[in-house]
């Protein structure tokens, strides 16, 4: 009795002090076993859109790098491992959702976020095409946890999504990845300056967002009503030319 009562109360304790929005805090209760969960739980479970995979797969890279983390410090291999297992199986896990649940699945979401990454998702699918929709999502935030089972519901190849989605992941795991460890190992001391580093890095992951927002409000200011002749004529009523 006392040992499982002690084994709750480390349980809880844990629990309390992991704070699930912080990469820093996920990588140092559960380590590389913690980025394959959370990247699976964002690309594969609706309600991982708000975990931060982006910053988590940059500082991940860095407490990799000699000389970095202190007493969290990751091994590189295993982390890519993690990364690239997490994020493939929660897309497959995504898209077979979308399949099997359909639109019926992502009209049940109460979120307004998650509404709005569907209706970005699918005007990525409508605008760019299957495979070039599928991995530039990668790289945006909600719109990765969405577009999985999206693409299940509007019943996009197997085979094309799974080919697309395990090109677009790997570029974004390893990319994001190997560059926090690049940093780690070219900069010293750079986890002193981890904080304002990953702030960077959720910065540049919402740039895609903000240049979205902006490029439809001029698409929509450029979309006016046209403007009416000024000749006098009544062009729509005007008899046709002989």
């Amino acid at each position: 009795m006392a040992v499982a009562s002690a084994a709750l109360h480390l349980s809880s304790t844990v629990t309390q002090a992991v704070n699930v929005l912080d990469a820093g805090s996920l990588l140092a209760a559960f380590g590389a076993l913690g980025v394959a969960a959370v990247l699976f739980a964002e690309t594969g479970l609706l309600v991982g859109f708000f975990l931060p995979g982006d910053s988590l797969l940059f500082t991940a890279g860095l407490l990799c790098a000699p000389g970095v983390g202190g007493a969290v410090h990751l091994s590189l291999p295993q982390v890519l491992l993690a990364a690239v297992v997490g994020t493939l199986i929660g897309s497959q896990t995504g898209y077979w959702i979308g399949r099997r649940g359909g639109r019926a699945l992502l009209a049940r979401g109460r979120s307004r976020k998650l509404q709005e990454g569907a209706a970005r998702a699918e005007e990525y699918l409508a605008r760019y095409g299957h495979a070039k929709a599928i991995v530039l999502a990668r790289f945006v935030p909600i719109v990765r946890t969405v577009l999985n089972p999206l693409a299940g519901a509007l019943n996009v190849p197997g085979r094309t999504f799974t080919l697309w989605q395990a090109t677009g992941g790997l570029i974004w795991t390893l990319g994001l990845t190997l560059a926090g460890y690049a940093l780690g190992a070219s900069v010293p001391n750079v986890d002193r300056y981890l904080l304002p580093v990953v702030g960077l890095v959720i910065l540049v992951s919402l740039a895609p967002i903000a240049l979205e927002v902006l490029r439809s409000r001029k698409r929509s200011g450029s979309d006016g009503p046209e403007s009416a002749p000024t000749d006098g004529t009544d062009h729509a009523t005007a008899p046709p030319a002989p």
